[in-house]
């Protein structure tokens, strides 16, 4: 199943799940554990101030004024100033630590999501949808977060709060706590019933969220086509249902959120009502003082707000697992199959093996690649050509392990690729495709990437100089630290190519990958392009995919293919005598320049 597809299966044993997810989250807050116990104490301390606010009621009435006790009615301020002030002590410092700790995992779940969405197989993003993953990042993690320090902080504080002003209710009166108690049940009730409807709508507003990042990326991303297509109003009109979609997730959580605290709250005010029938009745009877039932009903009004938070910290807990499950989701994602087996070792006579290879991509009704075998050596310069979706790119992107055969094997020196360690292997190859990609960094910071990271100032211009770029660099007002802009913003697409050749040429790999290096450019930057890529194929080892077929005609060995099998092998003079398939698309091609 793909990580990112659109509708999730509801799992059937989500309390199985929670109570899974829960441990785990708790795994991740056990290394600051001594903090979290901390501002535990510190919330507890918090709250056991608040059913004494309450107490004070009674010698304040009793002693105070109807007792006539005038010291009391000086004692109780001063008293109620000493709770506050314990109380904002403690609050503050229960919550800022416990805020500390929520950012401390933040901090690893992002740490973590990161890496694995590093180390996703390519086919991931190839089917993929970028809305999804984005939104595990900006919304997802930080909701774990927020929401799971906001539930335990609420249900430490208020459990403690309640647990306080329920052992305060029956000393001022059981019989008075015992109606309240029998109302508890039904709002208990309640509160699962729309916790369930909340998971429901909340797992669909996720989906939809992700729908939305995805519309407004491509919006931005994708602004000259739209321009340039008049394609305001169709991405709109995309825009506009989901967003329609998403108001209706949204009004649907509100009025289920909205529901159930009334609901909760009109269960109770039943209870009040009997409350003070019996208080009457027992005021009559001389059982209970005007003090106590004050400090009753006092500790009775602090009750309503902690329920309230607690029936409406369902939902945020809802919220919370289908965020967490999201995030782990990721973090639990399967990565590219990699080893600690033996290095990959290129050697002059060493032989790459493609063994009776298929491949297909999930959903599709055949085969990219059909049972294809092949056999390089070392320093050959092998060209792929054919029709648009015969294979080409699918079958060099098995050799650095960006996908793998459906069926058969790649083998370097007669041992399968998956036997070796990914790492090592790669470090093998070199790529330079037609959509060259640049960070948003310097000139240097670009060439110099990765493995490569390391290299001097002297090698970085080495590998400049050699994909004709020392002019350009000259010309840059700070040379190599010279920020480019995102993706290159920039540089022409000539610089960019070239760019990405210098970066092939530091990392000094025996085996290149050349994917329609210039099939984009302009005649003059093809032609300093295609100088830079003659410097870099000496002594290498290259697999061309070329649009042009011009570009290939030095090749050692021209494979045509079409869907999916190699139909024509042999140099450009052999291939040309043959009078196949490659001699047609090369006359086209002629008629075309």
């Amino acid at each position: 199943m793909s990580l990112f597809k659109k509708k999730e299966q509801v799992n059937d044993g989500t309390q199985a799940v929670d109570r899974t997810l829960w441990i785990r989250l708790y795994k991740r807050v056990w290394p600051y554990w001594l903090y979290w116990l901390g501002a535990l104490l510190l919330i507890l301390a918090a709250s056991a101030t608040q059913p004494w606010m309450a107490y004070l009621m009674k010698p304040l009435i009793d002693q105070g004024f109807l007792g006539a006790e005038k010291h009391y009615v000086w004692m109780i301020p001063i008293m109620i100033i000493v709770l506050m002030f314990i109380r904002g002590i403690t609050s503050f410092g229960g919550s800022y630590i416990m805020a500390w700790v929520a950012n401390k995992v933040l901090l690893t779940l992002r740490h973590d999501m990161f890496q694995s969405m590093l180390q996703l197989p390519d086919i991931e993003y190839q089917k993929g949808d970028s809305g999804r993953l984005l939104n595990r990042f900006t919304n997802d993690a930080n909701q774990v977060t927020v929401y799971a320090t906001e539930v335990i902080t609420t249900l430490v504080k208020e459990v403690t709060t309640i647990i306080g002003i329920c052992a305060m209710l029956i000393y001022l009166s059981w019989q008075l706590t015992l109606i309240i108690l029998v109302v508890f049940p039904p709002s208990v009730l309640v509160g699962r019933y729309f916790a369930k409807r909340l998971r429901k709508v909340g797992r669909q507003n996720i989906d939809t969220n992700a729908v939305f990042t995805k519309i407004v990326k491509e919006g931005i991303e994708g602004q000259r086509v739209i321009k340039m297509n008049e394609g305001y109003e169709q991405e709109t009109k995309r825009f506009d249902e989901v967003n329609a979609l998403l108001r209706r997730h949204a009004m649907r959580i509100v009025s289920a959120e909205a529901a159930m605290s009334p609901l909760t709250q009109w269960v109770i005010s039943f209870s009040v009502a009997a409350i003070i029938a019996v208080a009457l009745y027992q005021g009559e009877k001389g059982l209970l003082t005007v003090g106590e039932f004050i400090a009753f009903i006092s500790a009775l009004g602090q009750i309503f707000d902690p329920v309230k938070r607690l029936t409406n910290i369902a939902s945020k807990a809802q919220r919370m697992m289908m965020a967490t499950e999201s995030v782990f989701k990721l973090i639990d994602a399967p990565k590219e199959a990699s080893t600690d087996q033996q290095e990959a070792v290129i050697k002059p006579d060493s032989v790459i093996i493609f063994e009776q290879v298929s491949f297909r991509f999930e959903g599709a009704e055949k085969d990219t690649i059909r049972n294809l075998s092949l056999h390089v050596k070392m320093g050959e310069t092998v060209a792929f050509v054919g029709r648009s979706g015969s294979g080409k790119t699918t079958l060099v992107n098995m050799l650095p392990r960006f996908i793998e055969p459906t069926t058969g094997q790649l083998l370097l020196d007669g041992i399968p690729f998956s036997h070796y360690d990914l790492k090592s292997l790669r470090r093998n190859f070199a790529l330079v495709g037609q959509h060259v990609f640049l960070f948003d960094g310097t000139l240097a910071e670009n060439v110099a990437y990765g493995i490569c990271h390391t290299a001097t100032r002297e090698e970085i211009m080495q590998a400049l100089d050699a994909a004709n770029l020392t002019s350009f660099v000259e010309s840059l007002p700070n040379g190599l630290d010279t920020p480019i802009g995102e993706n290159g913003a920039w540089l022409s697409g000539g610089q960019r190519q070239r760019i990405a050749i210098a970066r092939a040429l530091l990392k000094n790999a025996p085996i290149l990958i050349l994917d329609e290096a210039t099939s984009a450019l302009d005649n003059e930057s093809e032609k300093l392009v295609q100088q830079s890529l003659e410097t870099l194929m000496k002594g290498r080892t290259t697999f061309v995919i070329a649009h042009r077929l011009s570009t290939i005609q030095n090749a050692d060995r021209i494979l045509v293919l079409e869907e999916g099998k190699i139909v024509e092998d042999g140099t450009h003079e052999q291939l040309i005598q043959h009078d196949g398939l490659y001699a047609s698309l090369s006359q086209l091609a002629q008629k075309n320049n």
